[in-house]
């Protein structure tokens, strides 16, 4: 038989029995579809989460102390960001970033249990986490240790509820940080929940006010939680980080290659997420691979059944001519269009369920090209996989049995 004929054979083989041949074919659609689905699921995330950290500031440097080192909780101090912002070239802005420990905030009718956050000037700039309303503090604001506050979008609202219903406008109001007053000058826009950080739930002061009226011990009165620099441009990048390493390691007295510090990029941060998500895509791609295997089997089984019940069949086919690898290519080429038929089933239902997933629920999902090449390929190397033997015992039967077979 030539292959348009074993096409036509095999083609009326699986459509003999519809239903049947939709089961055999469930558990390919089954393992292909989730195979997109999950790595849809996987690369949304992934995305998301560059995109969160992408919006906390572009071409950003972030230093922060090096755990497990001694003396670390002092190694970064403010002189330090202020020397990295005098002596670093092809950076555009420095701001350094320290918490309170957990006090009551208090407006007039409202208190909350939380931290407040002490930074520098150019915090918006640098971060690209613009002012709403009002302004943040100045300079001379900082340098004169002014009690001022510019406070998160959602601590706003709960301190003096929504002014567009009704509510009091923050600007120019007091608030009461521990037993320290400060005026409001601003109200950040909103930001959400970035990277497991809530910015709407922030208050800013000057690091200044932290270092005088919240970090008294002269032990910590001048650390710095982390320092971040802003480059001009991807390209001065790398520049800006080795001349940061050099000025620290220089000030600390430490090795570049055994510093107190740690020098990291948002690119750095992505690749540690991306190193995370990765186990756990590898964990849905076995769930879904082990799906495609239990249809392989479903197919194996069923073309089992099959030579069983089409024995006088091939019996008369090989009394009329066929050879046995004729014989073996038209129950291997069944078993193949099976799957492919499946996995293009399971493709568009792997393709619509991550958009339909995507649409409805909080999760993002992007559905990656290569995930569908992937899973329709292993659809179809099941196929061939798991209708090998039944094609092959089918190709061994002797022709006089197979006639007499009732």
């Amino acid at each position: 038989m030539n292959f348009s004929e074993i096409l036509h054979v095999a083609w009326e083989g699986i459509t003999a029995n519809k239903i049947r041949s939709l089961l055999t074919m469930l558990g390919i659609i089954i393992g292909v579809a989730a195979v997109i689905v999950m790595i849809a699921i996987s690369a949304g995330t992934e995305a998301t989460i560059a995109e969160q950290i992408n919006s906390l500031g572009a071409n950003l440097i972030i230093v922060t102390p090096k755990r497990g080192t001694p003396g670390a909780s002092r190694t970064l101090l403010y002189d330090d960001a202020e020397a990295i912002a005098e002596e670093v070239h092809g950076i555009t802005g420095v701001a350094s970033e320290q918490t309170t420990t957990t006090l009551i905030v208090k407006s007039t009718d409202t208190a909350l249990e939380m931290t407040a956050t002490g930074t520098t000037a150019d915090f918006p700039e640098v971060r690209d986490v613009p002012v709403g309303d009002g302004r943040f503090f100045t300079q001379q604001e900082l340098d004169r240790t002014a009690k001022v506050a510019v406070l998160g979008y959602g601590i706003a609202i709960d301190l003096f509820g929504d002014a567009d219903s009704s509510g009091a406008d923050p600007i120019g109001q007091t608030v009461t940080i521990g037993a320290t007053k400060f005026t409001v000058v601003g109200v950040m826009a909103e930001k959400g929940l970035v990277a497991d950080v809530d910015y709407d739930g922030r208050i800013y002061i000057p690091i200044t006010v932290v270092f005088q009226k919240f970090l008294p011990s002269q032990m910590a009165a001048d650390r710095v939680r982390t320092i971040y620099a802003q480059a001009e441009s991807q390209e001065t990048m790398e520049s800006a980080i080795l001349q940061i390493e050099s000025l620290l390691a220089r000030r600390h007295d430490v090795e570049l290659d055994s510093p107190d510090f740690v020098v990291q990029t948002q690119q750095d941060i992505i690749s540690a997420q991306e190193a995370t998500t990765a186990a756990f895509r590898s964990l849905l791609a076995w769930v879904a691979g082990v799906s495609l295997i239990v249809g392989g089997i479903g197919i194996m089984n069923i073309m089992l059944v099959s030579v069983t019940e089409r024995t006088r069949e091939i019996g008369i086919r090989q009394s009329v001519g066929a050879t046995p690898n004729d014989i073996r290519w038209q129950f291997l080429t069944e078993a193949l269009m099976l799957s492919l038929v499946g996995g293009l089933i399971g493709v568009v239902a792997g393709v619509g369920g991550s958009w339909i997933f995507g649409a409805s629920g909080d999760m993002r999902t992007v559905i990656v090209p290569t995930s569908i090449v992937l899973a329709f390929g292993s659809a179809a190397i099941v196929g061939v996989f798991f209708g090998y033997f039944p094609a092959n015992k089918a190709a061994q039967l002797d022709p006089i049995d197979a006639l007499r077979h009732e």
